[in-house]
């Protein structure tokens, strides 16, 4: 019988690797680099780009405008071996205009070593990939899209210093459930389901997921390596702290979110209502003056528009007002 992977935690003590919290421990940490070019890799292989042989942990910190500003703070970035910028951020939530955010960093990426005297020619094409835990696009139902500048017409590269993907994890998660996924086959398949097999959000875990990526890491020694270090960071008190924390503050967000976008919701619905009710009296009072102007009786036209009688006669008041 083969052992287990498993061997410090049950499967529902792992940490959801969606959580940016776990996934930098993870796949953030030196001591995990071969983890991590694997896992570029599997992603970038799509657009043909050359196998990234190693990478460097770069400095995260991405200059926002003001010192406070807690969104220029990036989830991973490495420098791989051919002087390449490869950006990672993980969201769980969806809490920013996403396409408009992954630009600002790549901008901020791309343009960073003209602050350190190097000229255009030095610099160095930049790949943003964006781990989104939420559908993004309603155009395509694919998991995994990717983005360069492209001619219009005649549709080639205008250059090769921009690249974006963007995986959507619930696309992901469909398609496994639709069996349209090989992940024995498709490298880039088993490590996003890795990172799908958790959801905290709903509190479940995919059984099914944890099997086949059981399986196949024991014959993928990476995978096996991967599957290691996250029960080892999942089972470190120090760390399971910090993520439940993190967790926490994620799920109030997201909580405080869907609230507001509720009450905003029924305010606009009560708005509505109010205008529909403003215009059906509206019309309703315009038919008790055409009534009136016809010389019919005030209880008939009472009856007849749903009106109280004390409103057609206000309205005759009015009328005769005007004249």
């Amino acid at each position: 019988m083969q052992p287990k992977i498993l061997k410090r935690i049950p499967l529902d003590q792992l940490m959801d690797l969606k959580i940016d919290f776990a996934f930098k421990q993870l796949f953030g940490n030196e001591k995990n680099k071969h983890i991590t070019v694997v896992f570029l890799n599997a992603i970038l292989q799509k657009t043909g780009r050359d196998r990234i042989k190693d990478i460097t942990f770069a400095n995260t910190e991405a200059g926002g405008e003001y010192a406070d500003d807690k969104q220029s703070r990036l989830d991973l970035l490495v420098t791989t071996d051919s002087g390449e910028s490869v950006n990672v951020e993980i969201q769980f939530t969806n809490k920013y205009d996403m396409i408009k955010r992954s630009i600002y960093y790549w901008a901020g990426i791309y343009r960073d070593p003209l602050e350190k005297n190097m000229n255009y020619k030095q610099l160095r094409p930049v790949i943003a990939i964006n781990i989104l835990n939420f559908d993004l696009f309603d155009v395509t139902q694919r998991f995994h899209t990717t983005y360069h500048l492209y001619e219009d017409e005649a549709k080639f590269q205008l250059t090769d210093v921009m690249e974006f993907h963007f995986i959507e994890m619930t696309k992901l998660i469909k398609d496994w459930k639709a069996n349209k996924l090989d992940p024995w086959n498709d490298v880039l398949a088993r490590w996003l389901l890795m990172l799908g097999m958790v959801d905290h959000r709903n509190h479940k875990v995919y059984d099914d997921i944890y099997k086949e990526l059981e399986e196949i890491a024991m014959k993928d020694d990476t995978l096996h390596s991967a599957f290691q270090n996250w029960e080892e960071l999942s089972s470190t008190k120090e760390q399971r702290v910090a993520y439940e924390g993190r967790a926490r503050q994620i799920m109030d967000e997201e909580a405080a979110r869907r609230e507001a976008e509720l009450e905003k919701k029924e305010a606009r619905e009560e708005g509505r209502k109010e205008g529909e009710e403003k215009g059906e009296k509206k019309t309703k009072e315009a038919n008790a003056r055409r009534l009136l102007a016809m010389g019919m009786d005030i209880d008939d036209i009472a009856k007849g528009t749903e009106l109280d009688v004390e409103t057609v006669k206000r309205i005759q008041r009015e009328m005769n007002n005007d004249l």
